[in-house]
Formats: C-alpha cells, sequence, structure tokens
C-alpha cells in the first residue's frame, strides 16, 4: 500500500505528460507546422515550451519523490508530488495562453521541489546519523 502512495504521482504525470503531448500534436496541427520544425506562431511556441519545460523537470521530480518517500514519509512525499503535479498542470495552462500565465505556477512547482529536496535530506540525514 505504501509503494502505492510514489506511485500514485508518478503515474499521473505520464499522462500529464501524454496530454501535454497530444497539446503540441493538436497545435502542429492548428498551425501547420510540421516536426522537427519547433518554430512558429508564439501560440504554438509556447505551448511547445511548456512541453518540453515540463518533460525536463520530470526526472527531478520523480527522482526526489522517491527519495523523500523512502527515507522521510511516502505520505506526506505523495502529497508533495500531487501539489507539484497540480502546479505544473497550472503552469502549462498559463504559459499556453500566454507567457506572463507561466510565473505564479513555475514559482509554486519550484517550492514543491525545494519541500522534496528538504524532506529527502532530512529523511538521509535520520538513516544515516540516527541509530
Amino acid at each position: 500500500l505504501n509503494e502505492m502512495l510514489l506511485n500514485c504521482p508518478c503515474v499521473l504525470f505520464f499522462f500529464f505528460l501524454a496530454y501535454f503531448t497530444l497539446q503540441v500534436i493538436y497545435a502542429r496541427r492548428k498551425y501547420k507546422i510540421s516536426p522537427p520544425e519547433t518554430r512558429g506562431p508564439p501560440e504554438f511556441e509556447r505551448i511547445f515550451r511548456a512541453q518540453v519545460n515540463c518533460s525536463e523537470y520530470f526526472p527531478i521530480f520523480v527522482s526526489l519523490l522517491w527519495v523523500a518517500g523512502i527515507f522521510f514519509h511516502q505520505g506526506v512525499a505523495a502529497a508533495c508530488g500531487l501539489l507539484y503535479l497540480y502546479t505544473r498542470f497550472k503552469y502549462f495552462q498559463g504559459y499556453a495562453a500566454a507567457a506572463q500565465g507561466r510565473l505564479g505556477p513555475i514559482y509554486a512547482s519550484a517550492w514543491m521541489l525545494w519541500m522534496l529536496l528538504g524532506l529527502a535530506v532530512v529523511g538521509l540525514l535520520a538513516h544515516f546519523l540516527l541509530p
């Protein structure tokens, strides 16, 4: 059951990545941008950039989520993971609409990553320094 808590944000993030990728595909069709081209109208470029940015952070997110979950507390890490996913979804929506729309959610998602890092560090320190 405990591993299920950490798997939920991971699986959900895969669905988010699939959704983001589909949004890029739809934008390519709408603006007639053939792969591998990544330049086009600002509307397309914002959607493309938002998808790439979310994908780039996936390894960092998953690593911190699992280390925090294993060494600190799985429930707390999973809750932070779900909050991170929510902020990333809002980031994608905001960035797709306007470049300024990404700012609030990107700061919130960065804060959630720092939280996961803090939980991971505390958990690792407790694991290695306490008997």
